[in-house]
């Protein structure tokens, strides 16, 4: 692809209004897109397809042409893919490159002025399916019984919560709150005639592959509050989430173990900040051109998804299990998502801390870990708290 150049002869192009330009433009066009920002980074990316978002049965981190995916939490089911039509980057509050694309694509006469105008945009949007949320305490306590009978060592139950959604909302203002608010994330606005639009807040890495080819993946789990006045050194962890991750780890070293992979490194459990929220993580990495294993990102990612984190262990009757009582569809909540072959690199995250938004309201979503010594309430508040991170960008004025 035709790498995007600045265009030096016009004044520099407001971030905010560049960004609500092109989205309102792909929109009405059919076209789909994804904004985001990785974590640790102060660079936008938005990645716009005006050729027809395509449905795949897997993605190939190796073969594939650039773009964006976005893949349901059932293995089963179709991913989507969203191939990089055009690309825009924002650095510093304003359009850095593909300048010459925002003309084209806009066309003249439809180049807005800067403005800090806060005008409402459309997005791509699907009727909410009927759906009662479920009795998550009474589910957590069925899953603790099935866990005492030997069915399953871990499971990850999951809610979600309609509210209306505010006349004051603004889908840039809240990636933005959200941007500001969780650094070590990755921020993500996915919007296609297929999805539908989703907004989040991940903390997750699930796949990495950057240019040298290293593979990176990491076990996130076990939950605590957090406030800026905790010493992230001296956090006590309890036994229930300390064997929470460590069945995450277990499950990430026996996916490299089917694959005969030996050489990789480990680095943790350590305690990491994701908005309101602390987990426990452990790094795991893999030089792919010492094991001599082109394709290690695609098979890691067709054995890691789900994982253990957002499912639960053994994985196939798990699965069952979650689909039988959680009493509602996840659709794309606790599926992967993020950018693939982008300059030579893929990153690939789990679809955490996201809403699903519609015309009128917002669906919320949040899940827990739930071992043999789970309490039902405190896991309901758990997930209480996690869905706090949006309901405070979705109150803001």
């Amino acid at each position: 692809m035709k790498q995007p150049t600045l265009v030096k002869d016009r004044n520099p192009i407001k971030e905010a209004e560049a960004i609500r330009s092109l989205i309102e433009k792909v929109v009405e066009n059919g076209g789909a897109f994804s904004l985001w920002r990785m974590p640790d980074s102060t660079e936008k990316v938005l990645l716009i397809c005006t050729s027809g978002t395509t449905e795949v049965e897997e993605v190939s981190l190796e073969e594939s042409v650039t773009g964006f995916v976005f893949a349901p939490f059932n293995p089963a089911k179709k991913k989507i893919f969203i191939k990089a039509d055009l690309i825009y980057r924002f650095r510093d509050g304003q359009l850095a490159e593909g300048s010459e694309f925002y003309e084209t694509f806009l066309g003249a006469n439809s180049i807005p002025e800067n403005s800090d105008e806060k005008r409402k945009i459309k997005f791509h949007t699907r009727q909410p399916e009927s759906q009662l949320p479920n009795d998550y305490k009474q589910l957590v306590e069925l899953s603790v019984r099935q866990i005492e009978e030997g069915v399953f060592e871990k499971i990850v139950p999951s809610r979600f919560r309609d509210i209306e959604l505010p006349l004051t909302f603004d889908m840039i203002k809240a990636f933005e709150l959200l941007d500001t608010r969780h650094p070590q994330a990755l921020i993500s606005l996915v919007s296609s005639p297929l999805s539908g639009t989703w907004l989040g807040a991940t903390p997750e890495l699930l796949v990495s592959i950057d240019k040298n080819l290293k593979f990176t993946t990491h076990a996130l789990a076990g939950t605590l509050p957090y406030s800026p006045s905790i010493d992230l050194k001296s956090v006590a962890w309890t036994q229930k989430e300390i064997e929470e991750q460590a069945l995450v780890s277990r499950y990430i070293i026996n996916c490299f173990k089917k694959i005969r992979v030996r050489e990789y490194t480990e680095q943790g459990p350590k305690t990491v900040v994701a908005g309101n929220v602390m987990h426990l993580k452990t790094d795991y990495a893999i030089d792919m051109n010492e094991v001599n294993f082109p394709q290690l990102g695609s098979v890691m990612l067709k054995l890691l998804h789900p994982t253990s984190a957002v499912c639960g262990m053994p994985l196939a009757v798990s699965l069952e299990f979650l689909e039988k009582h959680e009493g509602y569809d996840r659709e794309f909540y606790s599926g992967f998502l993020g950018p693939v072959n982008f300059e030579s690199e893929s990153r690939i995250f789990v679809n955490l801390r996201c809403m699903q938004l519609f015309d009128n309201s917002v669906r919320l979503y949040a899940g827990a870990g739930v071992t043999q010594d789970s309490v039902p309430e405190k896991e309901w508040e758990e997930t209480e708290i996690k869905m706090r991170n949006l309901l405070d960008v979705l109150s803001e004025k």
